[in-house]
């Protein structure tokens, strides 16, 4: 099933059944003496028609005037995908974890694990950087190892959850871009003559991210940072391992002339 239409799916499974009990407030609040079935259907129906600004700020009255019961629920469930899509991730996230907290044995749960994963995932992809054309692995890798956690988590948890194999896709992209940080690190230190740190990062980067594409230059930058350092048994060492494994690697003929 498309990821997108599971979402809508899981949005729309709860028919709720309200009360018709009335709130007091002020005249001019549009939520003035609704229900809460009422105000949970103006809210529903402005997050299903992209109106995710409106549909936060009648979820927020509708907990705040209704604090109890299925729509309340409902509200701090939903009102999490409401901020993701409004582009508020962090408050996606707090409010992911805080129904996690209040609801932890609630069986859409699982649902938001998952969104706070992803919208850790996703925080700066439209940032000006990523506008620029700037790699998103050279940027601060925090979001990325945190959404890595959080997805861990959700699989770890329900490993049967819809969402379980979409996370366990993205712990992985997450996994690669997190060595191909390694990576640029370990050339920037190599840029500045700091071979020791250099070496180090690529050997952090072949010792912790297995099978990861970021592993044949963290060996190349290895390599190189042993032969600066005239450290030949060590430079050695890492270029076999280098042209065993990854003998396409386009600095492989270089490095072995160097060693030579």
């Amino acid at each position: 099933m498309n990821l997108r239409i599971a979402i809508l799916a899981f949005l729309g499974i709860f028919v709720l059944n309200g009360c018709a009990s009335t709130g007091g407030g002020d005249p001019d609040d549009p939520t003035y003496g609704l229900s809460a079935a009422e105000i949970y259907k103006e809210a529903k129906t402005n997050l299903l028609d992209g109106n995710y600004e409106t549909a936060i700020q009648f979820y927020e009255k509708l907990e705040s005037r209704y604090p109890y019961g299925n729509y309340a629920t409902r509200a701090q469930m939903e009102i999490a995908y409401a901020y993701y899509k409004f582009d508020e991730p962090e408050s996606a996230i707090l409010a992911s974890d805080r129904f996690i907290k209040l609801h932890p044995n609630h069986p859409n749960v699982d649902y938001l694990y998952y969104l706070r994963g992803l919208a850790s995932f996703n925080i700066g992809e439209s940032g000006v950087a990523t506008s620029l054309g700037q790699d998103r692995t050279e940027r601060d890798p925090k979001s990325f190892r945190r959404s890595f956690t959080y997805f861990s988590e959700l699989v770890k948890k329900f490993p049967k959850s819809r969402y379980a194999r979409d996370a366990v896709q993205r712990m992985t992209h997450v996994r690669n871009s997190l060595a191909k940080h390694e990576v640029h690190v370990a050339k920037f230190y190599f840029d500045k003559d700091a071979y020791v740190a250099a070496a180090n990062r690529g050997k952090y980067v072949v010792e912790n991210y297995q099978r990861t594409p970021a592993v044949a230059d963290a060996l190349a930058i290895m390599v190189k940072s042993y032969q600066k350092m005239e450290m030949s048994e060590l430079a050695k060492d890492a270029l076999r391992v280098l042209e065993v494994n990854h003998p396409d690697h386009p600095d492989l003929a270089s490095l072995k002339k160097a060693a030579n």
